[in-house]
């Protein structure tokens, strides 16, 4: 695959996955990036969400989604998760969009049009025995149910190298490709709004039922790199023994052909996301995840980008 991007430089051309690299994720369901950004760029990032937690806003939500993720100061210091920072503040917006990362996006894949579908400003304090900072094993897709798409993926972007002592992002390698056993609708609520232990058990059941062995590659991952994760892949992280914060931004993102679709539940009702009480609707009065207030494209291939 030898596309030629040409809003994209000769430098970070050369930054973009190998045929191998892609090879590799579809294998694996993950993949470790290239320094894709500058020190500089990581440290306006930096500099930026401590702006965000010190109550800088560009505009804030219109309304509140009912499974939001909003650390405030008086939830004390456990594990913080803010979602929408990317509509939130315009500064981490800019760094987020870099064209780059929604190219890596769309090679691994293998999409012509990757947008945002949401991020995550997330700081694990480095406070010994904090439950909040144990992230149990599960996968995005669960969450992502009214999503039409199998190939999203998530972009996890740590401020600082980061390494297994300090609770790093962990994938179950190639989990992606099993065969999920039956489960009840449950699997869409939150990890945070499920006991710890039935999803160790879950990851334990699927295993076994795809005869495969839950190998845990935890993601050493340098300032400015990147880990990529498909969204059917289990992961999870440890507890925060390094000193000093884990900072980082999960970034999720969606092939162009996502599109809000009907998941029924066991009650009667709908999956949902955030989304479906903030995006624009369709003509047919859908959730439009292609809404670019909150969901803007990154990435087109021949075509202006940038969102």
């Amino acid at each position: 695959m030898t596309t030629t991007h040409p809003t994209l430089t000769a430098e970070e051309e050369a930054l973009l996955p190998s045929d191998e690299d892609v090879r590799f994720y579809a294998e694996h369901g993950w993949y470790l990036s290239k320094k894709l950004f500058t020190d500089e760029e990581v440290d306006a990032l930096t500099a930026a969400t401590d702006r965000y937690y010190d109550g800088e806003r560009d505009r804030t939500l219109p309304v509140r989604p009912p499974k939001l993720a909003y650390w405030e100061p008086a939830k004390g210091p456990v594990q913080r998760h803010n979602d929408y920072v990317h509509y939130e503040h315009d500064a981490i917006g800019a760094i987020l969009r870099k064209p780059l990362i929604g190219a890596v996006a769309a090679r691994l894949a293998r999409a012509d049009e990757i947008r945002v579908f949401q991020s995550t400003l997330i700081y694990k304090p480095p406070i010994s025995g904090e439950p909040s900072n144990i992230v149990p094993w599960h996968f995005d897709k669960h969450y992502w149910a009214s999503s039409s798409s199998e190939d999203m993926l998530t972009a996890f972007i740590p401020f600082h190298d980061c390494g297994a002592e300090m609770g790093t992002i962990t994938m179950v390698d190639g989990s992606h490709r099993w065969s999920e056993i039956g489960a009840d609708d449950t699997v869409v609520r939150h990890f945070a709004e499920r006991d710890r232990d039935q999803l160790e058990e879950m990851l334990a059941e699927n295993a076994a039922y795809n005869g495969a062995e839950i190998r845990k590659i935890p993601m050493v991952i340098p300032k400015g790199h990147m880990s990529f994760h498909h969204c059917r892949i289990y992961h999870g992280s440890g507890a925060n023994v390094s000193g000093r914060p884990r900072r980082a931004i999960s970034l999720h993102l969606q092939d162009g052909a996502n599109a809000w679709r009907e998941f029924p539940l066991s009650d009667g009702t709908f999956a949902s996301y955030n989304h479906d009480v903030l995006v624009r609707r369709t003509d047919d009065g859908r959730p439009d995840y292609a809404d670019p207030e909150f969901c803007p494209v990154i990435w087109r291939e021949r075509a202006p980008q940038g969102g």
